[in-house]
């Protein structure tokens, strides 16, 4: 007769899976710590253990009021080479930065979840202080009465990103200082050159202008370290340069991002613009008003964006005998950047400018 013996039962089966941290766990002296041997441990931690060991993601499970420290193999490059970390406090792990993470730990432990991005720590794992930043969880665990008995640490180490990010800022920062100092040199060159030129009346101040306009819509662009912008921002720069009051103007529109090429020639056509109308239209006296507004419109598959220039208030008006640079620019180039289309009404009551375009066509 043939007796069947069952499979022994492995107490340690939470640890399968592992990796090579499952067997440091394995062999690990836990009955020296405040958890006791691995045998014995409760079904939560069994649980929470067995799952970052399962898991490709860095994490670490602290358990217990010792803060004892359990991780995966995902969490070794970030421990560099600190002293061995498995089955010792949190605290003592990163005890150079326990100041800075403490009550984020201790939250956890109250049972508050932090998330927190880009957190910048002075850490050290190789032998020397080193800034390091990282973007991690702390989560409460509960034991198997329900309590809150320790915390998960699920962290990603993010420093290389944020010291790319900061370079760029560095060279966005000297790029913008040389395109404005580029910008100011041409504009000298252009003032000295024309000063004692014979020009037609208003060349001079119109190509200052223009220069003027493309000067403060780069420091819009690379002020925040990006290469699109804020559509109001960009309309802000366009007007600084004019004499207009400010209570001559209702602008009005939602905060939309602009790619550079569309901040370029938006800021430049504003310009137009608003030369055009000092000189013709309803700024010319103070009774004018001009209403710039901007927005999106109509259903989630078709919507559009639409910029419009709207004066009253002002002088009749009528279209020109000739059409120069600037009626060029925003009847033709303008609309081109964005993709859409334009139309411009030399409306008696006011001249009216409008930009139609697929709201794809914007960058936010």
């Amino acid at each position: 007769m043939t007796v069947s013996m069952a499979p022994e039962f492995d107490p340690l089966y939470f640890l399968q899976g592992g990796g090579e941290v499952g067997k440091v766990i394995r062999d690990f002296d836990w009955s020296a710590t405040s958890l006791g041997p691995a045998e014995g441990w409760p079904v939560a931690l069994r649980t929470a253990v067995s799952t970052i060991l399962n898991s490709r993601f860095p994490a670490a499970v602290v358990w217990g009021p010792d803060l004892t420290t359990i991780y995966n193999d995902a969490f070794k490059p970030i421990l560099g080479n600190k002293p061995e970390a498995m089955g010792r406090p949190f605290s003592e792990v990163w005890q150079e930065a326990w100041d800075e993470i403490r009550e984020i730990a201790e939250r956890a432990y109250k049972g508050e979840a932090t998330f927190i991005e880009d957190f910048p720590l002075e850490i050290e794992r190789f032998g020397y202080p080193e800034q390091a930043y990282f973007t991690f969880c702390y989560s409460p665990l509960r034991d198997d009465q329900g309590q809150i008995a320790g915390m998960l640490d699920t962290v990603i180490e993010t420093t290389s990103k944020v010291q790319a990010e900061q370079q760029a800022r560095l060279i966005n920062a000297e790029l913008r200082h040389r395109i404005k100092n580029t910008l100011a040199i041409v504009t000298s060159i252009a003032n000295q050159t024309l000063r004692n030129v014979p020009l037609a009346e208003g060349v001079k101040e119109v190509l200052l202008q223009r220069l003027t306009a493309l000067a403060n819509t780069h420091d819009v662009l690379a002020g925040k370290g990006r290469i699109d912008a804020d559509i109001g921002d960009v309309i802000a720069g366009a007007l600084s340069p004019h004499d207009a009051a400010a209570e001559q103007f209702v602008i009005e529109g939602p905060p939309l991002r602009l790619s550079e090429k569309q901040a370029l020639s938006l800021a430049l056509g504003v310009n137009e613009l608003v030369t055009n109308s000092i000189k013709y239209g309803a700024l010319r006296q103070a009774g004018g008003k001009v209403h710039i507004r901007w927005g999106m419109f109509g259903s989630s598959g078709e919507r559009r964006f639409r910029f419009a220039w709207v004066e009253s208030g002002g002088p009749p008006v009528s279209a020109p005998l000739r059409k120069g640079f600037g009626t060029l620019l925003i009847e033709r180039v303008l609309p081109s950047d964005f993709g859409g289309t334009a139309q411009l009404a030399y409306d008696p009551a006011g001249l009216r400018y409008e930009i139609l375009a697929d709201a794809r066509q914007l960058d936010g």
